[in-house]
């Protein structure tokens, strides 16, 4: 069976990739440039892209809180309503992203719903990682708790909702096994690297202005990202991990252990 995956270049669809790939399962990449092309903004190319596929794993682009994704899913869960399996990747506590879940199933209905509490990735991969290496890193967030979840396990609990019977229709929150606030990782991850590593809260504004260059638009959404999911609404541990995989997620320390090299 082959699986298409959008977004499959990315943090979460190429480890998704990776262990069907292992498992025996072909799977087609969604992208611009790929053969055939995949844009979210041209569905002229989906159909050719779900073309003899029978599964589809969506980590949309930029945010699936962003206003263009509900009208988009919507569409999608229309040209992929043949699909035997779906499995969205959605965020926690996020409205913005429920309405995208809601016109997904609208259409396909047997879509599974992955929200995912924040990346531990995103330190070792993402926008943290060379204000990490230059020793602060400064953020617009308090000392509200968040359960990091290991990038690897969000690909081991999609790859179960898709090539396992059983969880079509269903949701399942993801997160990590225990609260940290981001200065808490931060000493981790400082603790892992062997070096010194500091946490500074600062105001949206203040962080806004180590963005620049960015594009307005990706500005707006990661102040907005801050702004909403670092309020303390998301700051509980559940068991969606362990409900796919029948084991405990990753801890964070062990993530900043494996990484280490990253920040060195």
């Amino acid at each position: 069976m082959t699986t298409f995956i959008a977004g499959g270049t990315g943090k979460t669809g190429r480890r998704v990739a990776a262990r069907l790939e292992a498992l025996g399962h072909s799977t087609r990449i969604g992208s611009r440039n790929g053969t055939p092309p995949f844009d979210w903004d041209r569905p002229d190319t989906w159909d050719a892209a779900l073309d003899g596929v029978e599964r589809a794993y969506i980590a949309y682009a930029p945010d699936v809180a962003v206003p263009s994704a509900p009208e988009h899913l919507a569409m999608f869960g229309k040209a992929a309503a043949h699909l035997s399996a779906i499995t969205l990747l959605s965020g926690r506590g996020e409205p913005q992203a429920q309405e995208a879940e809601a016109a997904l199933r609208s259409n396909a209905p047997q879509s599974t719903v992955l929200r995912a509490s924040w990346f531990a990735q995103n330190f070792s991969e993402g926008l943290f990682v060379d204000d990490i290496v230059t020793g602060r890193l400064a953020l617009p967030v308090g000392d509200v708790g968040e359960p990091f979840l290991d990038a690897d396990d969000l690909a081991d609990a999609a790859v179960a909702t898709l090539v396992e019977k059983g969880h079509a229709g269903r949701l399942y929150e993801l997160t990590g096994p225990r609260l940290l606030s981001f200065a808490d990782a931060v000493h981790e991850i400082a603790d892992a690297a062997g070096r010194a590593v500091t946490f500074q809260t600062v105001t949206p504004q203040e962080y806004a202005t180590t963005l620049e260059g960015a594009p307005p638009d990706v500005v707006e959404l990661v102040l907005m990202l801050f702004r909403e999911l670092f309020d303390g609404r998301n700051a509980h541990l559940e068991t969606g991990v362990a409900d796919l995989l029948g084991r405990e997620p990753r801890d964070f320390r062990a993530f900043a252990q494996a990484n280490r090299e990253a920040w060195r």
